[in-house]
């Protein structure tokens, strides 16, 4: 007669699935979409997914599930958000008189102190009146954007691998707002250039003569608009490399060919 054999002992106790603390509905679905973005930053799109999310976040699957109705709908809402963070803020810095979206002024300040702080001209020059100067504080509050968020730019800028075509198009659609910000901006100062202050006396001589073309909104808004995305991306990939001082400057010697009837202001700021 057999004797019955008692149950193999385990080596230890059984692992459990991480636990993760009840928060928020609203508070988990930000700690998710920060996960979801620090995949992507260091791993591209292509390795983005629920379980690596859920990993990174220290969660398990059904709490991103729990927040989430799927992949499609975080990487969206994810989308939105850094959307809403980038392009708010980027269309801002450049905020005309009348624009829709002027009211925003410098939005984003009250996100924390600037660990790199630098001079910011105030009160900003008037955009027609002295364009080199706005152009100058444009590029400053600019640069604040790329060191207070620069992953979200990153997403942006520096596209991870495998970047879905959804998010090229959206991308694209902003650069596009952004180009069509900067041309109005450019036909502005056209038009108010070399008018100066009412006791300025009357305008300066085109320095180019009769008959020279007039500056081509559209055409320089596609130069300084890729013009600046050249230099973000050096500031994310190689930061110092060329401080906002020195692209001020070369910034000031360029548009000044275009309105020398603008006050010329402090080299630098």
């Amino acid at each position: 007669m057999s004797t019955p054999t008692s149950p193999t002992p385990t080596d230890g106790p059984r692992r459990r699935r991480p636990y993760a603390t009840r928060v928020p509905i609203a508070e988990r679905r930000e700690q998710l979409l920060d996960a979801a973005l620090a995949v992507i930053v260091s791993d591209g799109y292509g390795r983005v997914s629920i379980d690596a999310i859920a990993k990174r976040a220290g969660v398990a699957r059904s709490v991103v599930y729990g927040a989430f109705d799927d992949l499609d709908s975080l990487l969206l809402t994810l989308l939105d958000r850094q959307q809403e963070r980038a392009f708010t803020r980027l269309l801002a810095s450049l905020a005309l008189p009348g624009s829709r979206d002027g009211s925003e002024g410098r939005a984003g300040s009250a996100a924390g102190a600037d660990p790199f702080p630098e001079p910011d001209p105030d009160p900003d020059p008037d955009p027609a009146s002295d364009p080199v100067g706005f152009a100058c504080g444009a590029v400053h509050r600019m640069a604040a954007m790329l060191r207070e968020d620069p992953d979200t730019w990153r997403l942006i800028l520096i596209a991870p691998g495998a970047t879905p075509p959804a998010v090229h198009a959206r991308v694209e659609a902003d650069r596009e707002r952004f180009r069509r910000r900067v041309a109005s901006w450019i036909a502005s100062a056209a038009a108010g250039a070399g008018a100066g202050p009412a006791d300025a006396g009357p305008p300066a001589a085109d320095p180019a003569g009769p008959g020279a073309p007039a500056p081509d909104p559209e055409v320089l808004a596609h130069a300084l608009v890729a013009s600046a995305e050249h230099f973000a991306r050096l500031a994310l990939t190689s930061p110092g490399t060329i401080d906002t001082g020195r692209l001020t400057a070369q910034l000031r010697l360029l548009l000044g060919a275009l309105w020398p009837a603008a006050p010329a202001g402090p080299v630098g700021r």
